[in-house]
């Protein structure tokens, strides 16, 4: 188990990225092709930062990735990400006027997990309550024809959600990338094609 988690954590420090997360995204992206250049990106949950950084790579200068995060991030983005700290779900006045002026977003993202309790069904339903607010706030922000990805826990609420999901989405697949640890809960979410209703 340490050589596995060494060779994400090294991979990540060699190509200059402040976690291994950026991975899981990457893989999800080849798989799944999320973006594009020029996209708007929306990005919770955004700290340390590898996925928008990753986001930035691929929606290029003309795009725009747009991370917010309860905690803050000391990495240094390219001047089409703007990171700001924020209760995406108790917004400031003053982030929900951002969300206005750079929406709608193309993608949003949620790689967001609860502080975890050691107790399986506790640790699956706060990640579920979690998800389902960020698919509600992406409900919001999406544009017709957007992409929501997200970080889930498996558990009972799962199918409720990805069910939901089904009726906003073209398509909802589920796919858990080589960069999670195999005895991880985690499971990622690609919803693709949103119907604005």
């Amino acid at each position: 188990m340490k050589t596995y988690r060494d060779h994400y954590f090294l991979k990540a420090k060699r190509e200059h990225y402040p976690a291994r997360s950026i991975y899981k995204l990457q893989e999800l992206d080849r798989r799944f092709r999320i973006f594009t250049k020029g996209m708007r990106v929306l990005d919770l949950g955004a700290a340390p930062g590898s996925w928008s950084l990753y986001a930035a790579g691929q929606v290029g200068s003309q795009g725009f990735v747009l991370g917010a995060d309860l905690v803050a991030t000391e990495t240094v983005f390219p001047a089409q990400v703007q990171f700001v700290r924020e209760d995406v779900y108790a917004p400031s006045p003053e982030f929900a006027a951002l969300l206005r002026e750079r929406g709608p977003f193309h993608v949003v993202l949620s790689d967001m997990a609860p502080a975890t309790t050691g107790h399986r069904a506790t640790d699956q339903a706060r990640s579920a309550a979690l998800c389902r607010q960020a698919f509600e706030l992406a409900g919001r922000c999406l544009g017709r024809g957007g992409s929501f990805v997200y970080k889930i826990f498996m558990g009972p609420e799962v199918k409720t959600l990805s069910d939901d999901l089904r009726r906003c989405f073209a398509t909802v697949k589920s796919h858990k990338p080589a960069g999670s640890r195999p005895e991880s809960m985690e499971t990622f979410y690609v919803a693709q094609g949103f119907n604005a209703g």
